[in-house]
C-alpha cells in the first residue's frame, strides 16, 4: 500500500508543492469518476515507460507485457478510488512495484503448471500413425520380395531402395539396360500378385 503524500513532497530537484486535489474523501459514483480522470492522467504520464520496463521483464513478450500493464492500471484505479489524495507524480514507484510483482506471480504460476503447447496450424501436426499397420505392410512386402527370383529382387532393391537409375544398375551389374527394364517389369508384376494374395 502506498503512503499518502504530504502537501509538500520531497522532490529530486528540491521541495515541490503537490498539485491540489480533493481534501475530503469522495465516495460512490463521484469517487469513481474522479478516479477515472486521475487514472487517465496517470496513464498518460507513466504507461509508455512502464510498458518498456515490462517488455524487458517478460523477455520481449509484448503481448504479455501489455496484459500486465493493463492489470497494473486496474489496480491503480482501485487504489485511486480509495485514496483521493494520492500524488500522481509520486505514484510511479507504486506502479513499478505492482507491475514487477505481477510478473513474478506470472512466472511462479507458469512454473507450477505443465508447459503450454501452442499450435498455430493444427493441419500441420502429424496424424496418429498406424504403427502396427505399417509394420504388417512392411512385413508383407518383405515376404513378397523373398518369393521373387533373386535377379528380380535385385532389380527392385537397386532401383527403389537404393534409388539408382536403370543405366546405373546396368553398369553396376554389367548387363544391358534393356535386361534391367524387362526384369523390373516382370519383378513388379510378380510382386503385385504376391501382395494381392
Amino acid at each position: 500500500m502506498i503512503a499518502v503524500a504530504s502537501p509538500v513532497a520531497a522532490h529530486p530537484q528540491g521541495p515541490r508543492q503537490r498539485p491540489s486535489s480533493h481534501s475530503d474523501p469522495v465516495s460512490g459514483p463521484a469517487a469513481a469518476a474522479t478516479a477515472e480522470r486521475r487514472l487517465h492522467a496517470l496513464h498518460e504520464m507513466h504507461s509508455k515507460p512502464l510498458l518498456s520496463y515490462l517488455v524487458k521483464l517478460t523477455l520481449g513478450d509484448t503481448r504479455r507485457a501489455e496484459d500486465i500493464l493493463q492489470e497494473t492500471f486496474i489496480r491503480a484505479w482501485c487504489h485511486l478510488k480509495q485514496h483521493d489524495d494520492t500524488d500522481l507524480e509520486r505514484f510511479r514507484p507504486w506502479l513499478y512495484t505492482v507491475a514487477r510483482r505481477l510478473v513474478v506471480d506470472m512466472l511462479r504460476a507458469r512454473r507450477s503448471r505443465p508447459a503450454e503447447v501452442i499450435v498455430d496450424d493444427i493441419a500441420r501436426l502429424p496424424g496418429s500413425e498406424d504403427t502396427i499397420g505399417s509394420l504388417l505392410r512392411a512385413q508383407a512386402v518383405r515376404d513378397a520380395l523373398m518369393r521373387l527370383q533373386p535377379e528380380q529382387r535385385t532389380m527392385l532393391i537397386e532401383l527403389y531402395h537404393h534409388g539408382r537409375t536403370p543405366s546405373e544398375v546396368a553398369q553396376r551389374l554389367n548387363i544391358p539396360e534393356g535386361t534391367v527394364k524387362s526384369r523390373t517389369f516382370y519383378a513388379k508384376r510378380a510382386l503385385r500378385s504376391y501382395l494381392a494374395q
